[in-house]
């Protein structure tokens, strides 16, 4: 009885041994996404759904976003390792005394643009003179203001611009004459509307000169400071542009892991597939080992957009070198 006690014991200690080790090897990761479960982020469920994270010992997260839901303070607030945003909203955050730092950058083209119907009189961009015009705000509004700058339109007396929700009824409704869309999205709700692509005219802020970069992943600067938080997010990007090359070569599959995230039930697989066609049209280096890599003058680029706003830029001081870091991107390519 003894000797069996002893033995016993020894598996038990072997036992939690074996699970203490087996929790370790799982690291945490919190992503915040910048809006709710769609194609967009179809790189980070895709690991997710696969086992990608799984496999390189992670244990992550996904939060989705929402109109209420402001990236920059769930990081700021510590309720995130990284989250998912816009450099412009990035780099004013962090002139604004919330030091994010560029770690990858997925999508290396812009997907937004001006739609607006032809009946409303615009054909050019000097055209938007007068006109009412569809903004977004809560940090996607800096596009905008840059261009309209870049025009020489004061938003204040040159046009009207009206605060748009993430909708497009305004130009269905013939509130304004243009509205935000991008690509891959809202663009195509407006055609799901009944409205035929004939009778509306774009415009690619990448095609204007003044597109910024978009959904890049953003951490703390003091994060990068920690090796094993280094170690830890290399593993992260690893898994997720393998999630990312698996959702532009299969965007079916990856359409079907989006919708069974949407808790909804308003998505559908028809719509998140074309919305993943489009997306896969901004990340150019998908299926390369460059995938996910900062071009840094893409990056300067933006920076330069971003100051060049007349009177009111959206940030004042060029930060350098200090808004990104390749340090995890080529941890992650060894």
């Amino acid at each position: 009885m003894k000797s069996a006690f002893r033995l016993s014991g020894c598996v038990a200690a072997v036992l939690l041994a074996f699970g203490a080790v087996a929790a370790h090897a799982a690291d945490k990761v919190t992503v915040q996404l910048k809006w709710v479960p769609q194609a967009q982020f179809a790189g980070y469920y895709v690991a997710q759904a696969k086992g990608f994270y799984k496999d390189a010992g992670l244990d992550v997260t996904i939060k989705p976003g929402g109109p209420d839901i402001s990236p920059v303070q769930v990081i700021a607030g510590k309720s995130a390792d990284a989250i998912v945003n816009w450099m412009p909203d990035a780099l004013a955050a962090r002139e604004a005394g919330v030091p994010l730092v560029n770690i990858a950058q997925v999508f290396d083209r812009s997907g937004l643009m001006l739609t607006c119907k032809k009946a409303s009189g615009v054909s050019s961009p000097k055209d938007l003179k007068g006109k009412t015009l569809g903004v977004w705000y809560g940090g996607n509004e800096y596009p905008f203001l840059n261009w309209m700058a870049k025009l020489g339109y004061k938003t204040d007396s040159d046009i009207k611009v009206l605060k748009q929700g993430f909708n497009v009824d305004p130009l269905l409704q013939n509130q304004a004459a243009c509205i935000s869309t991008m690509i891959y999205n809202e663009y195509w709700q407006v055609i799901d509307a009944g409205v035929k692509e004939s009778d509306l005219v774009t415009f690619f802020y990448e095609d204007q000169g003044v597109a910024s970069l978009e959904d890049g992943l953003y951490v703390l600067e003091s994060s990068l400071k920690d090796k094993a938080f280094v170690a830890k997010m290399a593993k992260f990007l690893k898994a997720t542009f393998k999630g990312w090359n698996e959702a532009v070569k299969n965007p079916e599959e990856a359409a079907k892991i989006v919708v069974a995230q949407d808790s909804s039930g308003s998505a559908t697989v028809a719509v998140q597939k074309r919305q993943m066609e489009n997306v896969a049209k901004l990340i150019t280096k998908a299926g390369t080992d460059k995938i996910g890599y900062l071009d840094p003058a893409a990056y300067e680029r933006t920076v330069k957009v971003l100051m060049a706003g007349g009177s009111s830029p959206v940030i004042k001081k060029d930060p350098g070198k200090a808004g990104y870091s390749h340090a995890v991107w080529e941890a992650a390519a060894r």
